[in-house]
Formats: structure tokens, C-alpha cells, sequence
């Protein structure tokens, strides 16, 4: 059975910020690529491509990053455990309209991007809960007991759900300067972060050129919904990166700014995790 997640976490956690990547999974299992219709280049549409790439020196500024290995299309971590898709999974009753479930991209996804069906038929129940126990739950226990550990040391914990949106996503949006935005911050409008803490992480995309706005078209899903608790002092926002800006969407490959881009988002991680250092004692990798 493949891992259904990477943790890297740095020799002494300095920060009470940690990075999460719930999308970017490429360990694409061959009894599930052999079971689907699509080819191998489209049922990677959905992927949030080299995002765990993106923010990997997290651990060397003293913060955990946890990166999905299992990709989106076979199981999907940002959304509940209880988003069941009757039009794919065998012996589930529809429970209400979920728009989420209803537009094919329910915890075990039915389409790919652009509503492509990954599948011929339907999947029997237990093979979904097979995923859902095997992948979903260890993936949760090891966010669920890294935020709690961090909040036990350090009094509050800001984790930041790294993602990619791609490029038309944001073809009618448009930032309050007149400026097409490259980050959407969600924050379930102010329901998951608290206001000074999603401040100084816009401040900190802005300082480094990008054009930053919030809740629209992204305002985060299932995680922020989950763990955002800013009066018990656990912050996630949602981060949301224009794809076009550091790889070929068409080709998902790195694009000639990969590099670049990854250097500025070093330092917005530098800058970031320097928000949940101030008058933090380290915590000693166990």
C-alpha cells in the first residue's frame, strides 16, 4: 500500500506555523490508473502540481510540512470523510444537496478538472471506504496531532493549506487595484484565522511583488472549516497560487520561472514562519 502522506519536519520546531499540501499527491496507484477511463496526463488536471516543491524549505525554517502522496483524483483530503457521492459509490443515499458531492468532487472524486469522468460505472462501497480508512484517516490523525502538538507548545498554531488554482480560474476576478490577483487567501471570512494573522501573511505575498486578495473565488473548504479556531488560538488559511506562474498547466511540468518563483516563495515562507516565532521556545524533534 503506498504512504498516503510525507511529513517533513525540521530538527526543532521554532514556529507555531505549519504548512500543509493536500493536493500535490502524485503516487498514482496502478490498480486505480488501470480502473480508469482517462489517461495518465489527464487525471493529473486535478493536481495541485510541485506545490509541495514550492514550499519544501519549510522545515529549514524551523516548520513541519505535510504534503499528500496519494493524488486528489483517488482521494481527496480537503474534503469530509462524510462527502459521499451516490452518482459514483454503490449503496450511498444522497443526503441533502451538497454542491461540493453534486459537481462530481466529493471525498472520493468522481470527475477530474473540467468535469471529466475518471471512471466507467460505478466504485462498490467498501472500496471507497477502503480509501477513506487507508489514506483520508492517517492523513488527518498526523495533521490533527501536529496542530495540537503545537498548540500545547506553543499556545496557538497557524497552518497555512498550501494550494493552486489554475489560471482561468481568475479570469473574472479581479483585485481592488484594478490588478489581477496571482494569491487568493481564504479564510472562511475571518470564521477559520484571525484577522492580524491573515494580515501579516497577505503583507508578506504583497512584499514580495504578488497581487493578493481574499475569499473570492477561494475562501478555503474542508480543512479551514475543520481546524479554524482562532478564539481557541489555531488559525489555517487557504492559499491559493496561480498555476501559470510557475509551470505549463497543459503540460504539468515546471515552466521556465519554476525556479524563480520557488526562491520567492522561499522568502515568503522565511517571512511567514517568522510570524509564529515571536517569543516561541523551540520544540525538540522526538
Amino acid at each position: 500500500m503506498l504512504a498516503a502522506y510525507e511529513l517533513a519536519m525540521p530538527e526543532a520546531q521554532t514556529t507555531s506555523v505549519l504548512f500543509a499540501s493536500p493536493h500535490s499527491g502524485r503516487d498514482y496507484p496502478a490498480s486505480f490508473l488501470r480502473r480508469s477511463i482517462l489517461d495518465q496526463q489527464t487525471i493529473r488536471s486535478s493536481e495541485d502540481a510541485f506545490v509541495d516543491l514550492l514550499f519544501d524549505c519549510a522545515p529549514r525554517f524551523g516548520s513541519p510540512l505535510l504534503a499528500a502522496r496519494s493524488p486528489r483524483a483517488y482521494i481527496d483530503f480537503n474534503r469530509s470523510a462524510e462527502e459521499l457521492d451516490p452518482a459514483l459509490i454503490e449503496d450511498v443515499r444522497s443526503t441533502g444537496h451538497n454542491p461540493r458531492v453534486s459537481s462530481g468532487l466529493g471525498v472520493v472524486p468522481r470527475v477530474v478538472a473540467n468535469g471529466r469522468a475518471i471512471y466507467r460505472g460505478k466504485l462498490s462501497r467498501r472500496e471507497a471506504d477502503q480509501r477513506i480508512r487507508e489514506h483520508w484517516y492517517p492523513y488527518h490523525q498526523a495533521l490533527d496531532t501536529l496542530l495540537k502538538n503545537t498548540v500545547r507548545h506553543f499556545d496557538e498554531a497557524i497552518l497555512v493549506d498550501c494550494h493552486s488554482m489554475p489560471h482561468e480560474a481568475l479570469e473574472n476576478v479581479v483585485h481592488p487595484k484594478g490588478i489581477r490577483p496571482d494569491i487568493v487567501l481564504g479564510d472562511r471570512f475571518g470564521a477559520a484565522a484571525g484577522g492580524a494573522v491573515v494580515d501579516r501573511i497577505e503583507a508578506a505575498f504583497a512584499a514580495a511583488g504578488l497581487s493578493v486578495i481574499r475569499n473570492a473565488p477561494f475562501a478555503g473548504a474542508f480543512s479551514a472549516q475543520r481546524y479554524g479556531r482562532p478564539s481557541r488560538g489555531q488559525h489555517v488559511i487557504q492559499v491559493e497560487i496561480d498555476r501559470s506562474l510557475y509551470m505549463d498547466e497543459a503540460r504539468i511540468r515546471p515552466n521556465a520561472n519554476f525556479k524563480s518563483f520557488r526562491q520567492l516563495i522561499e522568502g515568503i515562507v522565511a517571512e511567514i514562519t517568522a510570524i509564529g516565532r515571536e517569543d516561541a521556545t523551540p520544540l525538540a524533534a522526538e
